[in-house]
């Protein structure tokens, strides 16, 4: 098995990297404002160094950013909570994993080797994706305008903080897969759709009186202004989970524009499809409707190569890349563990191919275990070796492909 692990192999030691000026210009017409992202989300790396995790390449140890800037990859996109302490990190709240401290040092290591940086905003001490939008400790008992400051200020603060630390950040995404709205109940969105999948359909049936569209407009304009009053030149991204699902798409992405949300892309979770085309059939149907926006993949994991095709061959440069999710040991992972695949393997297909939990984290809300799990004790990370395997190969030729 060949490895390419030289960044010049391709080139790609030529290649620009990203710019606050060009990412401010793109907003205008949609197209990515430098070369095609070639991206990652390895948020878990400090937890898994921390308990005893090492990282090879060709038998070499190396640091795992470094394996993959010098495997194609120019960007990496980090996840940030407002106190982990009190959420997230609980076993552990002396780390604070994905709180400020430990993102700006993780950022620092992304910047000094000359990638691009992308931050995720979780308004939340722990993790907000489509089943979880709860409010940090720090928040409790604010009202939507409330909301809207401590989102605005911690914003601001973050990037500010983000600087001076040496890790500027290129891309703020204003919310994780907020599909159905942030900061529940004041922010949560009722959809007229259904999506398909029968975990999140059964689990946002019945929600009660929420705050809809509007009071989830007025918490994104809240944390893009304070994006850009802290880095005037930032990339604005807002997080849609559903990207197999075009009337979705369209209903979520017109209410914001019709609210004034001002952002540059879009970014879709991509990790099954219902049924083949739907991703082909939401990007296309995308760039047709709003002209002047980017489109990215923010998470995928399985079919790597036909997903950044699809994104990369979208007319006026509309696809701007995407963003493998944890690759080191999550799903269809690039690295091995004690010779097998470090993650649990490739599930493309909903229905088919089981519910998977990254499209509807926790499972079903009425589902109780039976039996308490008892809480987990000893680090947080996973150790161990991880190799990188065969899958890593895929990615030096399409950085060659996509310049």
């Amino acid at each position: 098995m060949t490895r390419f692990t030289r960044r010049g192999t391709f080139g790609l030691a030529t290649l620009p990297l990203l710019t606050r000026p060009a990412l401010a210009k793109a907003s205008k017409n949609g197209a990515r404002p430098g070369p095609y992202l070639i991206g990652a989300d390895v948020s878990w790396v400090p937890e898994d160094e921390a308990a005893g995790a090492r990282y090879f390449v060709d038998g070499v140890q190396k640091d795992p950013i470094l394996i993959l800037r010098d495997a194609g990859f120019n960007a990496i996109r980090l996840r940030i909570f407002v106190d982990p302490a009190k959420g997230y990190s609980r076993r552990e709240p002396d780390k604070g994993w994905a709180g400020l401290a430990q993102t700006v040092k993780l950022g620092k290591r992304v910047r000094d080797a000359g990638m691009g940086l992308v931050l995720s905003f979780h308004y939340s001490d722990t993790w907000a994706d489509p089943e979880h939008q709860a409010v940090p400790a720090a928040w409790a008992g604010y009202d939507l305008p409330a909301l809207a400051r401590a989102v605005e200020a911690h914003t601001h603060d973050t990037l500010v903080a983000m600087r001076a630390g040496g890790a500027p950040v290129d891309m703020a995404v204003i919310g994780n897969e907020t599909t159905f709205g942030m900061l529940w109940p004041y922010g949560r969105v009722k959809l007229s759709t259904s999506t398909g999948n029968p975990v999140t359909d059964a689990n946002h049936a019945k929600v009660g009186e929420v705050g809809g569209f509007d009071g989830f407009a007025a918490l994104l304009r809240a944390g893009i202004a304070g994006a850009r009053r802290a880095e005037p030149g930032v990339a604005i991204q807002v997080h849609n989970h559903l990207g197999r699902h075009w009337p979705i798409v369209r209903e979520w992405t017109d209410a914001l524009i019709a609210r004034q949300v001002d952002f540059d892309v879009v970014g879709f979770s991509c990790y099954q499809q219902r049924a083949q085309g739907d991703w082909a059939t939401t990007f296309s149907e995308f760039v047709k409707r709003y002209p002047d926006k980017g489109l990215l993949v923010a998470e995928y994991s399985s079919r790597k190569r036909y997903i950044n095709d699809l994104v990369h061959a979208l007319p006026g440069k509309h696809g701007w890349g995407t963003f493998i999710w944890e690759p080191i040991r999550h799903q269809e992972a690039i690295f091995d563990q004690d010779g097998h695949n470090a993650g649990e393997g490739a599930k493309p297909d909903l229905i088919s191919q089981g519910l998977n939990g990254a499209e509807a984290p926790g499972g079903l809300a009425s589902q109780q275990p039976t039996v308490p799990k008892p809480e987990p004790t000893g680090p947080m990370g996973h150790g161990g070796d991880y190799v990188a395997n065969e899958l890593l190969d895929l990615y030096p030729q399409m950085a060659k492909d996509y310049r």
